[in-house]
């Protein structure tokens, strides 16, 4: 036997390391999370490929969404339109109620009117004018009338006859009295005939001078037979009806 110097035994002893300390020995745990990390990707490249779209699917669903939005859209102006006629319809609805009301008032006044000068129990008056509109006309100078004449005390009797119209105006700070001629412009004007039982409306047209400011109005009846009859109405309730002021 071979020994060597300084009383060693040189011979070669065999390794006794383990393998997973021997150097360039892979980590199990590493190689784990790498296959866990390698399913994962694959998993979720997996559920991308099953559910993300495909261009020709993601085509027909742009087409479908905007018919979508089309039909909505139509179905809103639709609404809109529907709700503006119902508006409107309720708008007509309420005016048509409100000239129901007024032409109901006026058949009511209408009915007392009559009552009052046909009726039994009716006051009896001679010849006179119930009422008196005037209303402006496009012209600011020409005015239209309407005037209501009545008369019951003697029923059955025809009361005929002739209407003249006349205006107490201020001109300059002073007041005259305008007669019919100058109101119709027209000299020697008759006036306007009526002819009646129990009343009658008669109307006509008169011209107001420029620079005149209308105070009162007289109505002038003169009948075929008998005195003639004058009543004055305030230039402000004669036409108070048209909504107009006197000027």
């Amino acid at each position: 036997m071979t020994q060597a110097r300084g009383g060693c035994d040189t011979t070669a002893m065999p390794s006794t390391l383990p393998p997973s300390r021997r150097r360039g020995a892979g980590h199990p745990r590493a190689a784990l999370l790498a296959l866990v990390a390698a399913a994962l990707l694959l998993g979720l490249w997996g559920g991308w490929r099953a559910f993300a779209p495909t261009p020709a699917n993601a085509g027909e669903q742009l087409r479908v969404q905007a018919r979508r939005i089309a039909t909505l859209e139509q179905q809103n102006a639709t609404l809109a339109r529907s709700d503006q006629i119902s508006r409107q319809a309720n708008g007509d609805l309420q005016a048509t109620l409100a000239e129901r009301d007024e032409e109901i008032a006026g058949l009511r006044a209408d009915v007392a009117f009559y009552e009052r000068f046909v009726g039994a129990t009716g006051q009896r008056r001679g010849l006179a004018v119930h009422e008196l509109k005037l209303a402006p006309q496009d012209d600011p100078q020409l005015w239209h009338f309407v005037a209501t004449l009545t008369q019951n005390l003697n029923r059955g009797a025809v009361s005929s006859g002739r209407l003249q119209l006349a205006l107490e105006v201020t001109d300059g700070g002073s007041m005259r009295r305008l007669d019919w001629n100058v109101l119709r412009q027209q000299v020697g004007a008759p006036g306007v005939e009526y002819s009646f039982r129990y009343f009658q409306q008669v109307e006509g047209d008169i011209v107001l001078p420029r620079g005149v400011k209308p105070v009162r109005v007289v109505a002038r009846l003169l009948p075929a037979s008998g005195a003639a009859v004058e009543q004055s109405f305030t230039w402000s309730a004669a036409t108070a009806a048209a909504g107009a002021a006197g000027g």
